[in-house]
């Protein structure tokens, strides 16, 4: 119960950091929602997908951005049940407040669950609407100049699903950090703590993420990225491990594509295949 609430202390003070640098940033920055950043002052596009590491850069104040899952597919298995979800258009809009401040409203349009239960047989369909997230991203470092670039990032589930009727309330802090080499390799990693529902159970539990990626322009507008990361439950003693690959493609300015798979190496680990696309206005 120590640690439940140690987390939750935590995720509120990230919460009211970001807001205080938020409210330090329009004293600091002339640039905000209701001033934009003229188009030819604006950073080039950097989008949190296609691989789990988040980006730690913000939207231009005043700019909108769009990141979706136009399909992700996704395989989830453990003692008791298999499951298999279709979500379509899971979209993440942000939108840039200040100069290193910007939130985010993420949400599943449409999503499809088959649910086995291993011991009967018995299969369950359920489909509609999914859940709503909401998120504020706080630049600490990098995100106009240096090779090291931070940001804290609070976030917040809303269980509005109606395909998935065990979603509950969930939230945590994530924090991605970003370090560019020469010759065009950048260097992402990412430390998340997560108040996560239990799986087959109401209960709720603690989880650790952490990711290591790299990626590298393979072609002028194709670029290649690696990644592995595992989380661990803290309730279960339970390791996952990941090993994930995608490609994305600018087609235009401020419009990109992309496509890859998170494949979980443990027989209970996710896993997801997915095609999707950004665009910055």
């Amino acid at each position: 119960m120590t640690h439940h609430y140690s987390f939750s202390l935590l995720v509120l003070s990230a919460f009211l950091i970001s807001f205080t640098c938020s409210a330090q940033e329009e004293h600091e920055k002339k640039y905000t929602l209701f001033n934009p950043v003229p188009k030819s002052m604006m950073r080039e596009m950097e989008t949190d997908r296609p691989d789990v590491t988040e980006s730690p850069y913000t939207v231009d104040a005043g700019h909108i951005q769009y990141e979706t899952d136009a399909v992700r597919i996704t395989r989830e298995e453990s003692d008791l049940t298999k499951t298999k979800t279709l979500l379509i258009n899971q979209g993440n809009i942000k939108i840039g407040i200040t100069g290193s401040t910007a939130v985010q409203i993420g949400f599943q349009s449409y999503g499809i669950q088959k649910e086995t239960e291993k011991s009967s047989g018995d299969i369950s369909k359920t489909h509609g609407f999914g859940d709503i997230t909401l998120r504020i991203k706080q630049n600490i470092t990098g995100n106009d100049k240096g090779n090291f670039v931070m940001a804290v990032l609070p976030y917040a589930k809303i269980p509005s699903s109606q395909y998935d009727d065990e979603s509950r309330f969930e939230y945590g802090l994530i924090v991605p950090m970003l370090y560019k080499f020469a010759g065009d390799w950048n260097l992402g990693f990412q430390v998340e703590v997560d108040r996560l529902k239990d799986q087959d159970l109401p209960e709720m539990h603690t989880e650790l993420l952490q990711t290591l990626t790299i990626s590298h322009p393979l072609t002028k507008n194709l670029d290649g990225i690696a990644e592995t990361y595992y989380t661990y439950d803290f309730k279960a003693h339970e390791f996952s491990n990941y090993i994930n690959a995608a490609l994305q493609m600018e087609v235009m300015k401020n419009f990109k594509i992309d496509a890859g798979l998170n494949y979980g190496l443990q027989h209970h680990s996710e896993k997801h295949y997915f095609i999707g696309f950004s665009y910055l206005h």
